[in-house]
């Protein structure tokens, strides 16, 4: 039987799901995919300064934790499309509150790192 983790046991799996979902590219990958499938190459322009290889890593990293699929069609040549497991989709709202947080308080952190490094 298993048993809900617990983050603050160091030997807990949960901590390395913590940090797989906090990595920003997982994050970023969540929130290009909430509206629906799309192909590595449609992933890696929306988001952005993204090497290819870190992307294709991560997209690997969330699909062995279960958290998107990757379908191959026989095509030349080959079309891969990644999509949200329901795992995968129930972290949209989690980590679109997230953002939005972070969004919203870019200012206010800028402005507090900039004072502490002048007093560094």
């Amino acid at each position: 039987m298993v048993t809900k983790g617990n983050a603050f046991d160091p030997n807990c799996p949960t901590r390395t799901i913590l940090d797989r979902i906090g990595d920003k590219w997982t994050v970023l990958v969540v929130l290009s995919l909430r509206s629906g499938p799309l192909r590595f190459t449609e992933l890696r322009d929306g988001i952005g300064r993204v090497a290819p290889k870190v992307l294709t890593q991560t997209l690997r990293r969330m699909e062995r934790d279960g958290l998107i699929t990757r379908e191959v069609y026989p095509e030349i040549p080959p079309r891969v499309v990644y999509t949200l497991t329901p795992m995968g989709a129930s972290l949209i709202e989690p980590i679109s509150v997230i953002t939005d947080w972070a969004e919203t308080h870019v200012p206010a952190i800028t402005k507090a790192q900039a004072a502490y490094d002048e007093l560094a």
